[in-house]
């Protein structure tokens, strides 16, 4: 189904851009219900994201960086948003790896597709798992990767991990149990 099939008897009949900034935009959308009444409702829209369980062995290669719209440091997977529709999202996957951990996988499996929060937003997010990895140069983008840990947690650990909130943003939890589950 594309953005202008709807859904279940719902129909887009028109969007105006509120907002735009330089990842994201919000645009007030305007719906037709079943009944043929119309509603708005603002969306933000993003380019899509890539996330990336890199594994070494037994343990997984994570990032601790600084997030400000929760004013704390995260314990994340790798990711990056799709920079150009251009660019398909395994060589997104493989260029934060480099960017991020100074990785690159000989193999990337891809574990999902999601939507983050379609209750609002329309990114997508394509989740691979990362191996066979080898090092090349880390090429950090921007302030916060500049200043980011990188970190290696055993696979084993991440239900623990989760259960305290050492992990805790969507992606990353999505990412770690779909490898748990992939790998058995």
């Amino acid at each position: 189904m594309t953005a202008t099939e709807g859904g279940a008897g719902f129909t887009p009949v028109g969007e105006r851009q509120g907002w735009q900034g330089r990842v994201v935009s919000v645009s007030v959308a305007e719906i037709m219900a079943p009944d043929g009444s119309v509603y708005e409702r603002e969306i933000v829209r993003h380019p899509g994201a890539a996330v990336i369980v890199p594994l070494d062995g037994q343990e997984v290669i994570m990032v601790r960086q600084y997030r400000p719209a929760v004013n704390r440091e995260l314990l994340e997977i790798p990711a990056g948003k799709l920079d150009s529709e251009d660019e398909p999202p395994e060589m997104t996957a493989q260029r934060e790896l480099e960017e991020e951990i100074g990785k690159r996988a000989g193999h990337l499996e891809l574990l999902a597709v999601f939507h983050n929060s379609p209750g609002f937003c329309d990114e997508i997010t394509h989740c691979y798992l990362a191996t066979e990895l080898t090092d090349t140069d880390r090429r950090p983008h921007g302030i916060e990767e500049q200043h980011m840990a990188i970190e290696r947690i055993k696979l084993a650990e991440v239900p623990d991990l989760v259960a305290s909130g050492e992990v805790a943003d969507a992606k990353s939890i999505v990412g770690l149990m779909l490898a748990r589950e992939r790998l058995g």
